[in-house]
């Protein structure tokens, strides 16, 4: 007999477990038993009168009543055609292209099964294209359960040949309604794995249960051991979806009580209350706005208020589209926390955005940020920036200011993170784009704080997360969502430029880049790689070896920059920045680009977010289909930020009617960017989402989407939270602590937090 944690090694063999193991990472049976099948052939039920479409697979059992061995038109050799009868009003045909090979078993009055592809070449008549086969005896014959031998071709014969034990081939197992069919590789077929499988539910023990009865009950879920049986061995149609809905909730709940956990830890540490002061400096900021806060950021606003008030750390997302106003709720939030005494820190992904919103925060206080200087307000807090290329004594400065409790706000990278970097106070932790780092990273910043407190803990994202991946990435948070945007926003027009079908079109975008900065206006051209260091082909770009299956050639920065500095844009001031500059010179170039002393700014994706130019009109965008779907959408939110409408360009080399051309229509169609959320996880695949292929394991949430299973996902989640309220630490639930550690790791979790 065997359990769930036993060796495939020790109960297969060593030579069926090595290659389970080099493909799959499958070393026991519950690694192979979590392997679900990805399809089940259907054993031949009559058709009925309903016509199969083209290209779809049927695998059908019945028998042959005609054939007709015929010469090829075309090549050399005959074809056999048959005809099949499955019981249905009309027998199906088939045609086999090695004819003179298979005539000889597959003949009028043979039983067999066969399985192919559907190819309609009349408007009334189609037929299975060379199907795979397999001899079936006679319902009733003797030796039916004692084959010796397997007769028939393809994955059919793979299959029956894995059934062949001591007696012979057990044919009978081909009679079943439906067979599954794994994914496999070129090492490991999918017959392979049914073998292994068959041989190991032969010899399991029953499974402890981590889901009571009573919970099972409410819930109309299946037992796990009738679960993993019928997954692999259904009779019937039902029982595929009963297994699957009942594994698919445990792939949840796993999730959730990592999450539930996670919250459970949070929530039991202390944190300093920071009730709003009327006298405070937060008070005094938004008597000085000079414009009015939209009613969703009023509503943010209250939330973490109340949040900030309490005795336990705040742990809160705020999302929202590109430019809804995130900046102005999270430096209000800082304001509050500054005005309880204490330091906030905020984490951004570059220095080019740190630097951004180091000035763009200046800005806004004026002379509330201003403290130690002439003319600073009377309560006014110090603002300091620390990143990892300043200069020593300017970061010792910064530094000091921190430590001693001087600055109020910190801003910086991941130079925050070092352990030379200490707070006076830490009350707060603002991460600015938090798709961009990890738990670990956010926690060692928090961790920064005096013994015995945890700061409050605020994460911004302008990658909009649909519900469920939040609810599944990020249930430890509770979330805010901005969904108005703010006065004097402008609409954004995006259009595709097909440049190899029509290369004119291009010329116009550098011609309509001209026509708006003659207007007063600015524009952004955006490059997907530097392109410094790397060895030129013709024209500027990289050298690729398309023979060896490698993606086409794309336009460096450098290249694009010398060649309109000296061609279309000639007459323009051009400005270059890429992440390989020094700090100085990428802080220079963005001064001289906000302030109006460059026209025209070619760049890399270092402007994707928290850049704030409201006079920059146009963007182009070259080789757009190298980026993904929500890049796009961040970098399109550069443009129309003042009182202009924008333009955002997308050049490419994507074959019309391709994938790439699709995915760059969707987002030029649409700027929701919940819609273009989905879209583009829906393209990458749940697998990437969740890790496997970060990882480079096999293992990855199989049944459960991350998309549309949102009811099932509620119900995890409601549970696991339920249960980890009355038994943290899942002690008295030892069942549902194995669940959470062995279908989910830690690094794949830490993946999927920040996917």
């Amino acid at each position: 007999m065997a359990t769930l944690a036993d060796r495939l090694d020790h109960l297969l063999g060593v030579k069926a477990a090595e290659p389970l193991a080099d493909a799959f990472d499958m070393h026991t049976v519950e690694d192979l038993l979590r392997h679900y099948p990805l399809r089940y052939a259907t054993r031949g039920q009559p058709l009925t009168e309903e016509l199969p479409e083209e290209g779809k697979h049927l695998t059908v059992v019945g028998r042959v009543t005609k054939t007709e061995l015929r010469p090829m038109k075309n090549r050399k050799g005959k074809m056999l055609k048959i005809e099949f009868d499955t019981g249905a009003a009309k027998p199906i045909e088939a045609t086999f292209f090695n004819g003179d090979k298979v005539s000889y078993l597959v003949r009028e009055g043979v039983r067999a099964m066969l399985s192919g592809t559907v190819h309609w070449w009349r408007p009334d008549r189609w037929n299975l294209t060379h199907p795979d086969y397999l001899i079936l005896p006679d319902k009733g014959d003797p030796t039916v359960e004692n084959l010796t031998s397997v007769r028939g071709s393809g994955a059919l014969r793979g299959m029956a040949q894995s059934a062949k034990g001591a007696q012979g081939v057990d044919v009978s197992f081909f009679e079943r309604e439906y067979i599954p069919v794994y994914p496999a590789t070129a090492k490991v077929q999918s017959w392979t794995l049914l073998a292994c499988v068959r041989q190991v539910l032969d010899q399991l023990d029953p499974i402890d249960d981590p889901l009571s009865e009573q919970i099972r009950s409410e819930r109309g879920l299946l037992a796990v051991s009738d679960a993993l049986r019928l997954i692999h061995l259904p009779d019937r149609k039902s029982d595929i979806e009963q297994a699957r809905e009942r594994l698919r909730f445990d792939e949840a709940l796993a999730l959730q009580l990592v999450l539930a956990e996670r919250r459970h830890e949070s929530e039991a540490r202390a944190a300093k209350p920071c009730p709003p002061r009327p006298d405070g400096i937060a008070a005094e900021f938004d008597k000085r706005l000079p414009f009015e806060l939209t009613a969703g950021q009023r509503q943010v606003i209250d939330e973490i208020a109340a949040d900030l008030s309490r005795t336990h750390p705040m742990h809160r997302l705020l999302q929202g589209e590109v430019g809804s106003g995130k900046t102005i709720v999270a430096l209000h939030a800082m304001l509050q926390v500054i005005d309880g005494g204490q330091q906030c820190a905020l984490l951004a992904p570059t220095e080019v955005l740190a630097a951004q919103h180091y000035r763009s925060l200046r800005t806004m206080l004026g002379d509330l940020g201003a403290a130690g200087e002439l003319g600073a307000a009377d309560q006014a807090t110090k603002v300091v920036l620390v990143t990892g290329s300043m200069t020593a004594a300017t970061k010792k400065a910064a530094l000091l200011d921190a430590v001693t409790g001087t600055a109020g706000l910190v801003i910086g990278t991941h130079a925050l993170i070092q352990d030379a970097v200490e707070f006076f106070d830490l009350g707060m932790v603002v991460v600015d784009e938090q798709h961009r780092f990890g738990v670990e990273q956010r926690d060692a910043l928090r961790a920064k704080a005096k013994a015995g407190a945890a700061p409050h803990l605020l994460v911004m994202t302008a990658t909009p997360i649909p519900r469920t991946i939040a609810m599944t990435t990020l249930g430890d948070l509770e979330t805010s969502t901005l969904t108005e945007l703010p006065r004097g926003r402008s609409p954004i027009t995006s259009r595709v430029v097909p440049r190899t079908q029509y290369p004119k079109w291009v010329d116009r975008a550098w011609e309509r880049i001209v026509e708006e900065v003659e207007a007063g206006r600015q524009a952004y051209v955006v490059c997907s790689r530097i392109g410094e260091d790397e060895e030129k082909g013709r024209g500027g770009k990289a050298k690729t070896k398309s023979d060896a299956g490698e993606p086409p050639s794309t336009a460096a920065v450098v290249d694009v920059f010398e060649a309109l500095r000296t061609g279309p844009l000639a007459k323009l001031r051009v400005g270059l920045l890429h992440g390989r500059l020094p700090a100085d010179e990428k802080d220079r170039v963005m001064r001289d680009f906000n302030d109006g002393s460059i026209d025209v700014l070619v760049c890399t994706t270092v402007v994707e977010v928290g850049v704030d130019v409201p006079n920059a009109t146009v963007m182009v965008i070259v080789d757009a289909d190298r980026f993904g779907v929500s890049q796009l959408h961040q970098l399109r939110g550069r443009i129309g930020r003042g009182k202009h409408a924008g333009l955002c360009l997308l050049v490419t080399d994507a074959k019309p009617g391709g994938s790439a051309m699709t995915r760059l229509e969707a987002v030029a169609a649409t700027t929701d960017g919940f819609e273009l959320a989905v879209l583009d996880l829906r393209q990458r695949r749940e697998g990437d989402v969740l890790g496997a292929a970060q990882s480079g394991t096999a293992r990855s949430l199989r049944l459960l989407s991350l998309l549309d299973d949102l009811e099932v996902i509620t119900a995890a989640q409601e549970l696991a939270r339920e249960v980890v309220a009355e038994d943290p630490g899942l002690l008295r639930h030892p069942g549902l602590a194995g669940m959470m550690h062995a279908a989910v790791d830690a690094e794949r979790l830490e993946y999927l937090a920040k996917s």
